[in-house]
């Protein structure tokens, strides 16, 4: 084997060098010509969301499907392996926001030559009045241009890392494609009758200004105060409940108890009085009332949380809701209320926010004797949107919505069949999915309120007033698709009827997120735009992500491709934990925990940081701590390793006209390790992608550690002895091409360095090893007998010698007159067969073997110290 090895092999400037090459090679490239489904391998990659920086979660998750892409490819499938950029949604906006220091305003019109007032801010929460308003095309140009540069920033921390990804199959969430896709789908969910539009009760962000979705909540712990209030009943009697929430006192519509607790069954089916607003309620009765909670009968508002959605939905209860889009309390009051004292009490709420109308409640509750005692203080669970600074409201808006399995029973069974057929990896994951869909209470709000996503293609006639006809939708068609109908005439129409009696007005919401990251599998796989690449990658084989997305992003994608072709969208979901601190609590940007990657990678190098993340299961979650990498710095020394030790290897020079190992001892080496590859296939094929390292990296050890030192002296042998010599040489160089193949999914520039010192082409495009037999080089030949255990008795032989020098205060150099190795029968007869490879590497002149109850090495006596000798 001719070798090309460097003088000084080394790490650094690997990440560089090899990226260049894969880019220039096509190494990754998805080779499509003549593909079929069959000899596919397709991947539903996570598109990161474009607004700001990756942080080392992201590598931690994405290695993890790097490492499966690639053992596919070498497996001799084709890799469908793209990455897109999740570059639309409120992340994105806000980032734009703070960054240009700039906010979106509808009304205002197109500057065809606007210049931002700054770029580069440093993307925290700043206040509305202090932004500049913009058109919301100029908005959406800012978009456009920052997520293009972040985008560019992500990719090349990924070329750093060395995933593994076809860069000529990159999409973008926001792109004219996607949004054809985005638009279509859902044009095709409203025929189906999928999706529709209603006035509801909306889970709404004040900051915002947008309906969030029951998927993007997020529970935080909030201070509050119980308030003990007196309610009014007809017999003069006060009826007392208890609320967090005394400004929804004037949006009451009724009291209400669990059906069996005593204490109200008179009062069911008759009136009470609301303190200070005066207007009569009814009591009920529904099984989610609380006994136990507070005085067990509550108020019900229109709306303070969901279960007065779910209870104002089952009693068929008026809606007399009170707060508006801005978080404030509507200058109206609603028209329950009708003596002058409780319009007197509303006009002191009106404007306020909720904060100040609260407390504005409670002294008005104080000074007329309906406050029972004095607050008590809690801490309890408040809901807000996941990226959002202040509690939700609900108020009443027109929505568009998809059909979830929520309100459709068949529908649920069969997205629960669906996640049930597919393979989880860690299987208990599944029971999060289960969790989530027979959980939900209601449909996936789809419609939100803001400017960078993709507008939902429809418009609604006017009538002979100019009123839309909400429930007659002018839907887009197909040839017209992507369309912006805030710009774009509907179809029929031209723009000079927008806004006009029988004319038209165009729809201004987009299209939540998630309703076009649930689509990946088509956006990338080309899904009614190249039916040649679909029917290759659909369904797909993986979808690699977060547990902390189940119940976005897989149960979204699962129900899009449910309503659509009634199937799953991949055989196998790889859920990766997350990333912790030293103090074990989860990192994210919210807690201003994170890592960024970028200088990890230049500090410890990107194999040694792959090391790091492979070295986790799927499902677990693994601790940083960026002052001390502990991991990361044995990821680190693992590659220099492989690189000196192939580089020792390649030094041997081989005999000429020798092809055959033939020593029992590089035999049982071999033996070894074909049983590693075994081991590693299998868990690769399970997905156990930390185990296979695991495996692969303790046989690798052993190797250096003894195989290495045990047969280098024969390795260095004088041609007259070419045939052991040979045998160890071809062994030696044989194990390092399988290891370099075993370990390139985890380490890919150092052993693609490696490899190409011996090799044409890649490593990453070469052969994985079926088995070592298989492995050999091209006419090397060797018989694999039962010599296996031979390594590891020659192992411990080695550290029973090495050991008794250092007993004896002696360099591992020093020479040993004579040495017996002592153990069962068996373990002897095999043990003797490496004998001229212990004795060399013992430097032991005379090495006598005994039976034994267990091997030891015994009756070590050093020669005699030369320079003594001399002296004498």
């Amino acid at each position: 084997m001719t070798a090309n090895v460097p003088d000084k092999p080394a790490l650094e400037g690997l990440e560089a060098k090899w990226d260049a090459e894969w880019a220039s090679r096509g190494t990754y490239l998805f080779p499509r010509e003549g593909a079929t489904r069959e000899t596919v391998y397709s991947i539903d990659t996570p598109p990161p969301t474009a607004s700001g920086s990756l942080h080392i979660g992201h590598v931690f998750s994405y290695t993890h499907t790097d490492v499966i892409a690639r053992y596919h490819r070498m497996q001799g499938q084709r890799v469908f392996y793209p990455i897109g950029w999740d570059d639309n949604g409120l992340p994105t906006e806000r980032r734009v926001q703070n960054f240009y220091g700039v906010r979106c305003d509808p009304s205002l019109p197109y500057d065809a030559g606007f210049e931002p007032p700054f770029e580069g801010g440093d993307n925290k929460s700043s206040k509305a009045a202090d932004q500049l308003p913009i058109s919301r095309r100029n908005f959406i140009e800012l978009c456009e241009r920052l997520t293009v540069e972040d985008e560019k920033q992500f990719e090349a921390v990924w070329r750093d890392l060395g995933l593994s990804v076809d860069w000529t199959q990159t999409y973008r969430t926001i792109s004219p494609e996607s949004q054809t896709a985005s638009q279509l789908a859902f044009l095709r969910n409203v025929q189906r009758g999928e999706a529709y539009q209603a006035m509801a009760p909306t889970l709404w962000d004040v900051t915002f200004r947008t309906a969030v979705a029951q998927a993007e909540l997020e529970d935080k712990e909030q201070p509050g105060a119980y308030h003990r209030i007196a309610f009014h009943a007809p017999n003069g009697d006060d009826v007392l409940i208890e609320t967090t929430r005394p400004e929804l006192l004037p949006a009451c519509v009724a009291l209400v108890a669990h059906p069996d607790d005593a204490r109200y069954q008179e009062l069911f089916g008759t009136t009470v009085t609301t303190p200070l607003f005066g207007v009569e309620v009814p009591v009920v009765a529904h099984h989610l009332a609380q006994a136990d909670k507070g005085s067990g009968i509550a108020m019900i508002c229109t709306f303070g949380d969901l279960t007065d959605v779910i209870w104002w939905r089952d009693l068929d209860l008026p809606n007399r809701a009170i707060i508006g889009f801005d978080g404030r309390i509507v200058s109206e009051a609603p028209e329950a209320i009708t003596s002058d004292a409780g319009k007197a009490a509303y006009a002191q709420l009106a404007g306020k926010t909720v904060f100040s109308a609260k407390q504005a409640v409670v002294e008005l509750l104080r000074a007329s004797g309906e406050l029972i005692g004095e607050p008590k203080p809690i801490v309890h669970p408040v809901k807000f949107f996941e990226k959002g600074d202040r509690p939700l409201e609900i108020v009443s808006t027109r929505q568009w919505y998809v059909k979830n399995g929520a309100r459709d029973e068949e529908l649920r069974a069969r997205l629960l069949e669906l996640g049930a057929e597919l393979d989880w990896h860690p299987d208990f994951m599944r029971v999060r999915y289960e969790n989530w869909v027979g959980g939900l209470t209601g449909d996936w709000l789809i419609s939100r309120q803001r400017f960078f996503g993709v507008p939902l293609p429809v418009w609604y006639p006017l009538d002979g007033d100019g009123n839309p006809k909400f429930d007659e939708p002018i839907l887009a068609t197909r040839d017209i698709l992507p369309v912006d109908p805030s710009s774009d005439a509907a179809p029929g129409y031209d723009e000079s009827q927008r806004g006009v009696p029988g004319g038209f007005q165009g729809e201004v919401d987009v299209m939540d997120t998630w309703a076009t990251s649930s689509l990946t599998p088509q956006l990338a796989g080309g899904w009614m735009r190249d039916e040649e690449l679909w029917g290759m990658v659909f369904p797909y084989d993986l979808r690699p992500q977060g547990q902390d997305i189940i119940r976005t992003w897989l149960f979204s994608t699962m129900l899009r491709s449910a309503l659509e072709t009634n199937e799953k969208p991949w055989a196998h979901a790889a859920l990766s934990g997350f990333i912790v601190d030293p103090d074990r609590k989860k990192m994210s940007k919210s807690k201003g925990n994170v890592v960024t990657p970028a200088d990890i990678l230049a500090a410890h190098g990107s194999d040694a940081v792959r090391y790091w993340a492979a070295s986790s299961r799927l499902g677990t979650d693994a601790a940083f701590d960026e002052k001390n990498p502990t991991q990361i710095k044995i990821g680190r020394r693992l590659a220099i390793k492989i690189l000196n030790a192939a580089k020792f290897v390649y030094g041997f020079a081989l005999p000429e006209g020798h092809t055959a190992i033939t020593e029992p001892v590089d035999q049982s080496m071999l033996t070894a390790l074909d049983e590693v590859v075994r081991q590693a296939t299998t868990a690769l094929e399970n997905y156990d992608h930390a185990r296979a390292l695991e495996i692969t990296e303790t046989f690798f050890w052993t190797f250096c550690d003894d195989y290495l030192e045990l047969v280098k002296e024969r390795a260095y042998r004088e041609e007259s002895e070419a045939a052991g010599k040979a045998s160890a040489v071809l062994a030696l160089q044989s194990a390092i091409d399988v290891l370099l193949r075993l370990f390139a999914p985890y380490l890919p520039f150092a052993t693609e360095e490696v490899w190409s010192w011996t090799h044409e082409g890649s490593v990453h495009n070469a052969p994985w090893p079926a088995s070592v037999g298989a492995a050999l080089p091209e006419g090397v030949t060797a018989e694999l007998p039962a010599h296996a255990p031979l390594l590891a008795l020659a192992g411990k032989a080695l550290v029973g010698i090495r050991r008794a020098k250092t007993d004896a205060k002696a360099s591992q150099k020093t020479a040993v007159a004579s040495a017996t190795i002592a153990g069962p029968t068996e373990e002897i007869a095999s043990l003797q067969l490496a004998g001229a490879d212990l004795k060399a590497v013992g430097r032991i002149a005379e090495l006598r073997f005994a039976d034994a109850p267990e091997l030891v090495v015994s009756d070590i006596v050093l020669a005699p110290d030369e320079t003594t000798e001399g002296e004498k």
